[in-house]
């Protein structure tokens, strides 16, 4: 890289890339768990109406990462997240415990969501014929498996104590077990669309459904906030999720779109991302104060103060249906070396350009990353295959950063990030390498290559993290920079994502510069994903020497 020496850092808060879906959901996304049986009958809803107001300005997703456990482990409790696929696998992330799956059984049919026991020492699974599953100390308290449905199951939602839980069809029927009660369903009426989702009140008298095309319905002392009925949408609703007290509630689109009713909090949405695969599943931190999307494929993005653990494995087999929080230690899965591995990262300046024969470190080397993209969107490296080929089985690529003057507005600048990080996408493409590896932004060199308006160069992140993980479907996107200059480039900024930091020490080491992380991060406010590598000299047998934490 070009100025590593310190940086400082900072933390944006992020905003959402407007289109016509914005606002988003606070607990599980269309969810279910499948066990016994009982009918219910069907109430009058609610009118739908109009959402109520979102942010005006563009801002960043989170980004995500590729899953093999690894280090990066916190000893005290912090908010975590399962994610289920249709076949029953479970994905952990965060350290949160794994009780077991469907994923090697033959199911008659497939899972449809999951559900977290209020102690979020356990789960249940739901399957479409309402068949459950349940593991931890989730327990069984019935099913529709053995009925003949009029309609699939689509969801379900477990009672605040646990001792029950709800599912309920996609044309509204509900079917309480446990100490669920009925409330009322749409199961006996006409909908315009079908019913995707369903929330529980806090105290569980009452519950809110959902349809695609964001109709709500409310039963017991489930009160009606707004709807987007009304609306014309992108793209459909996939589910919804009470906000904090049951003051209100959050929808999200399969677009990544959200809307927020009543009291629930905006964090941000992808509503205005090009997105690579929909959106499927979401689920909130415990405290609502932040959120976490999924999409199909498992790529995980953050927003407010949810932080990132992981995205699912490249190939699940199956896509993912359900996503709900947990509680885990802080352990990351999807680093790209393993803990205590050495190595080197490059780009045009180490070898003899444009010939490129010349000039890479010698020797073995677990990391090995490479320059992309001298520039946003320019100056693409002429000695990029030659130095993939170098890097071997240890390949990450980064893109340098920049935005000196490029756009003058938050949204010409998330556009402008978006961009840059489409055409560093493109450019390695084009030079016949492997572009499914993880990716890092660049960013240094405050006052050189950036704007004196941090709000903008904020969103410019913003913008390539989207392009990167949400476009083009990198599930490890994260972010390289020093922490001493890191605000006075982004100011308060603080992306969800992988965070490798360079800092220098005298003499060079890599576990004493990894020791340094929690000072910088007790007095910075840097990237708040796990700081999965450091670089720890500029001149390691000739090159940025790494060393991964």
């Amino acid at each position: 890289m070009r100025l590593h020496k310190l940086r400082r850092l900072g933390h944006v808060a992020l905003m959402a890339f407007m289109g016509l879906t914005m606002g988003l959901p606070t607990a599980l996304i269309s969810t279910s768990t499948a066990s016994a049986t009982t009918t219910t009958s069907p109430t009058t809803p609610t009118t739908p109406t109009t959402p109520t107001t979102v942010p005006a300005a563009p801002a960043g997703p989170t980004a995500g990462s590729t899953v093999t456990p690894d280090a990066q482990a916190t000893t005290s409790s912090v908010p975590a997240y399962w994610l289920v696929s249709a076949n029953g696998g479970v994905y952990s992330f965060g350290g949160a415990p794994f009780y077991g799956s469907a994923g090697n059984l033959a199911l008659q049919k497939p899972i449809v969501g999951m559900a977290a026991t209020p102690d979020d020492g356990g789960y249940w699974l739901v399957a479409s014929d309402g068949g459950i599953f349940s593991y931890g100390d989730a327990n069984f308290y019935g099913s529709t498996g053995a009925m003949t449905l009029n309609k699939p199951i689509v969801g379900m939602t477990p009672t605040p104590d646990g001792g029950g839980y709800w599912l309920v069809a996609s044309d509204g029927g509900i079917f309480s077990y446990g100490d669920a009660n009925f409330y009322g369903s749409t199961g006996a009426m006409t909908l315009n669309k079908p019913i995707v989702g369903m929330a529980a009140t806090p105290d569980g008298h009452g519950y809110w459904l959902v349809a695609s095309d964001g109709g709500i319905f409310t039963f017991g002392d489930a009160n009606f906030y707004g709807s987007t009925g009304a609306m014309t949408l992108n793209k459909p609703i996939i589910g919804m999720i009470a906000g904090p007290g049951g003051s209100g509630y959050v929808l999200v689109a399969s677009d990544g779109g959200t809307f927020t009713f009543g009291t629930a909090p905006f964090y941000g949405s992808l509503g205005g991302v090009p997105l690579n695969a929909p959106i499927s599943a979401a689920a909130t931190t415990p405290g609502d104060t932040g959120y976490w999307f999924s999409d199909v494929k498992g790529e995980v993005s953050a927003f407010g103060q949810a932080s990132y653990y992981g995205s699912a494995p490249a190939q699940i087999g199956s896509p993912i249906v359900g996503m709900v929080h947990a509680i885990g230690n802080g352990t990351f899965v999807g680093a790209a070396y393993p803990s205590g591995s050495y190595g080197y990262d490059v780009s045009k300046f180490n070898m003899n350009s444009p010939t490129c024969t010349t000039g890479l470190p010698p020797g073995e080397h677990n990391i090995s990353i490479v320059e992309v993209d001298g520039s946003s969107g320019t100056a693409p490296n002429p000695c990029l295959a030659a130095e993939a080929t170098w890097a071997g089985a240890g390949l990450n690529l980064y893109t340098f950063l920049t935005n000196n003057g490029l756009c003058s507005t938050p949204i010409g600048c998330f556009q402008q990030g978006e961009a840059a990080g489409i055409q560093a996408f493109q450019d390695a493409q084009a030079a016949g390498i492997n572009v499914n590896v993880a990716w890092w932004i660049d960013v240094e060199g405050a006052g050189q290559y950036w704007s004196s308006s941090t709000a903008n160069n904020a969103q410019t992140v913003a913008g390539a993290i989207a392009a990167l993980h949400n476009t083009e479907g990198i599930p490890d996107v994260g972010v390289y920079a020093s922490p001493g200059t890191w605000n006075s480039i982004v100011g308060n900024y603080q992306p969800a994502v992988p965070y490798w930091m360079a800092n220098w020490l005298s003499p060079p080491s890599g576990p004493a510069t990894c020791a340094t992380v929690p000072n910088w991060q007790s007095k910075e406010q840097l990237p708040t994903g796990p700081v999965l590598m450091v670089q720890y000299g500029d001149n390691i047998n000739g090159a940025d020497g790494d060393y991964a934490c």
